[in-house]
């Protein structure tokens, strides 16, 4: 029997357990890493905007002066999944 080993998708750790279906049916994981920002993932995302990376991209076009329309021409994703980005992100360095 072969075994996949999954790593969490922010921390890279391999304490990954698994942690139910979601709605869809989908495998999903918890990272037992206690350091890591991000508790429950799914390895095969259907909407591009959830992907760790993509929020990344996101931000960093942001700060490169990128609009909203331009970045979501770019990453193929909706402007409302830019716009809430940049909001989480927004609310997040007030505090």
């Amino acid at each position: 029997m072969a075994s996949m080993e999954i790593l969490c998708l922010a921390c890279k750790s391999n304490q990954v357990v698994k942690f139910g279906l979601n709605r869809q049916g989908k495998q999903r994981y918890q990272c037992q890493n206690e350091r890591c920002a991000k508790d429950t993932f799914i390895l095969e995302y259907e909407n591009k905007g959830y992907l760790p990376e993509v929020k990344k991209q996101i931000i960093e076009m942001a700060l490169n002066g990128s609009g909203i329309r331009d970045t979501s021409r770019v990453l193929n994703i909706s402007m409302n999944t830019v716009l809430s980005e940049l909001k989480k992100k927004k609310m997040k360095s007030r505090v």
